[in-house]
């Protein structure tokens, strides 16, 4: 099947205009890996540091016999429910590593911060920053220069696009992401929010609301919804750096462990050739270890080994991920973190390139927020490999690509399985085991992705309609403006809102407060509509995969705080949302919007947002943040 024209066209504008920062990326990578590898090129001192902490038998493995040495960056804590399985992951890693005649070391830890556990408070506005942060610390960990690979653990919703915005300024280096899965199914999303509408009417009590959380949210694992963390999992696969097919497989499957393994076989090119059946064992033969610097000595035996990760991650691999998102419906956060991701290898992405691809992209899958499956069930019925077989199969997505493994973009259309002798057995994910939750290029659930780009005189921002009903596609209501998610809640609680509405939430950028997430406004406005009312959410903050089915036009850019038109809007201005012209507009004459004053952020709340909890700490990034369609980047 030849790549569809739009995709090809998205691309080839993709490459154009990132020619120049492209190739002085990869002119870096060529210059890095001419070098010696670590233990040749540096000196006895910082040797001698870098092995001091390991067993005698590794050090004779790293210095003398020059083995490969895979750096572990974990964003391993037991205060996330996502990251808690990693706990034992090095071990097993390393285990691995010795059996094939390598050794690994954990390079360093970074900070991984749970979104469910801040929401709704000052704590959230350091999220998006931490994005930048896990970045850095993954910089720090690999900057020790003794690797040869990378094993990259982390899951969730900054902790993926942040390892990976890290490893990409290591882009020399064979990478391989490692997840932990999700945990199994508590009580349904749909129950789970239908309680939190009740306790936003008051209908439910803290010990009710409390108890149904607890039951969603029960044991080790990322959430079971379609969100940022989830969506993460979906475009690692999409981007061919997992090994193939292990997004969703819960922490306390069998197989589980002996992924994990898999994984540090194929960081060391030791995973076969093909894909399709691989032993969990001792190497064989046939097979060859990583190499790719000077001075390192592999058998020359096999064709193969992983590819570097900024080799990898081109255009093409950018716009499969991006293709993978809209065909899920997946998280808005990832229109500012892939923007970002991209950067980072040379390659210049924007909204458009979204929206173009959107045109032409089906939404295949309906999970939960877009739908009444989790991701669990999302796995059952076929998972990221059937979607992405799908894809493929359609010219949807580039099948020319590099990834992890020998067979290519291809083997990500399988699903794993133990055989009975615990070998690990791929098979194809096709045909779909539930068409209501994922369905073929066929009969789509929408013939268009699920994010749609709006632009008009309120800027430009993004809206997720693949979880919205076709009737709430356009919203035309008088503007409710507020200055805080706080002071929405209290006007819904005051019964204020009890009418057609958009309410406009405004400093809430990059550069105001660290664009926070405004999860906990999706109840009360889901009550409003509920009701019968025709609302929306105009901000120029965050809704993450988790918007629901409330319209909402989130990340409008310019942001209020950079004299974005935001800080224009007044209370009673009529406000027209309309995802299927694609436009956001104020309806006020030309003359008088033209003419009319822009708010200023009130420096009280500049003060306020900027400090306690450590935000005082992240000031320098909200001074240097670019707008959200630039990826938020702080480094920049």
């Amino acid at each position: 099947m030849s790549t569809h024209s739009t995709v090809l066209d998205v691309t080839d504008r993709i490459r154009e205009r990132s020619r120049g920062p492209r190739s002085a990326y990869l002119q870096r990578l060529a210059e890095i890996r001419s070098r010696d590898r670590g233990s040749d090129r540096m000196g006895c001192a910082n040797v001698a540091h870098a092995v001091a902490g390991i067993p005698a038998n590794d050090k004779f493995k790293v210095v003398t016999e020059r083995a490969p040495n895979i750096g572990i960056v974990t964003a391993y804590n037991d205060m996330l429910s996502a990251h808690a399985p990693y706990q034992g992951y090095p071990d097993i890693i390393k285990q691995e590593a010795r059996s094939l005649g390598a050794t690994a070391q954990v390079a360093g830890g970074v900070p991984a911060m749970c979104d469910g556990v801040t929401q709704g408070t000052p704590g959230m506005e350091l999220s998006l920053f931490s994005r930048d942060v896990i970045a850095m610390g993954t910089a720090i960990a690999l900057t020790h220069d003794m690797f040869d690979g990378a094993l990259l653990l982390g899951v969730c919703d900054k902790i993926v696009p942040g390892l990976l915005i890290g490893a990409l300024h290591f882009g020399h280096l064979p990478t391989v992401f490692v997840p932990a899965g999700p945990m199994p199914s508590g009580l349904s999303n749909g129950e789970k929010s239908k309680v939190r509408e009740q306790a936003a009417q008051g209908l439910v009590g803290r010990q009710g609301l409390l108890d149904a959380e607890m039951a969603a949210y029960h044991t080790m694992g990322t959430c079971t919804f379609y969100g940022t963390a989830n969506s993460n999992q979906m475009l690692l696969e999409a981007m061919g750096l997992h090994v193939p097919g292990t997004a969703f497989i819960q922490p306390g499957d069998a197989m589980r462990e002996t992924l994990t393994r898999e994984a540090v076989r194929t960081v060391l090119g030791k995973s076969g050739v093909g894909g399709v059946e691989r032993r969990a064992g001792p190497p064989q033969a046939s097979e060859r270890p990583l190499g790719g610097q000077r001075g390192h000595e592999v058998p020359s035996v096999g064709a193969w080994s992983c590819p570097p990760i900024g080799e990898m991650v081109d255009e093409r691999c950018i716009v499969n991920a991006m293709v993978a998102l809209l065909a899920t419906g997946g998280s808005t956060n990832h229109l500012i973190h892939w923007v970002a991701v991209a950067r980072s290898a040379g390659i210049v992405i924007d909204w458009d390139d979204f929206s173009r691809l959107s045109d032409v992209i089906p939404l295949l899958t309906r999970v939960y927020p877009n739908g009444s499956a989790d991701v669990n069930a999302f796995q059952a019925a076929g998972g990221p490999g059937f979607v992405i077989g799908e894809l493929l199969d359609a010219g949807l997505m580039h099948a020319d690509v590099l990834t992890v493994r020998a067979g290519g973009i291809r083997e990500f259309a399988n699903i794993p399985s133990l055989a009975d002798d615990r070998r690990l057995v791929w098979t194809s994910a096709a045909p779909s085991k539930d068409d209501t939750v994922a369905r073929p290029v066929e009969s789509p659930f929408s013939a268009t992705g699920g994010l749609k780009l709006l632009n008009g005189n309120l800027g430009r921002s993004v809206i997720k309609v693949s979880s919205v009903p076709d009737d709430r596609h356009v919203i035309e209501a008088p503007a409710r403006v507020f200055d805080s998610q706080a002071a929405l809640h209290q006007a819904f609680t005051a019964g204020e809102l009890e009418r057609d509405v958009v309410c406009v939430v405004r400093w809430q950028g990059p550069q105001a407060n660290g664009m926070p997430e405004l999860h906990k406004l999706t109840p009360p406005l889901s009550v409003l509509q509920g009701k019968g009312f025709r609302v929306a959410l105009v901000t120029d903050g965050r809704m993450s995969g988790a918007s629901g089915k409330v319209p909402a036009a989130i990340h409008v850019s310019p942001e209020a705080a950079a004299g974005g038109p935001l800080a224009k809007v007044r209370d009673g201005d009529v406000v027209r949302l309309d995802a299927v012209a694609g436009t956001l507009a104020v309806l006020v004459p030309d003359d008088e919007w033209a003419e009319r004053e822009i708010a200023k952020l009130p420096e009280a709340k500049r003060i306020d947002d900027g400090h306690g909890l450590g935000r005082e700490l992240f000031a320098g990034m909200r001074r240097n943040a670019l707008t959200a369609e630039e990826g938020a980047c702080s480094w920049l």
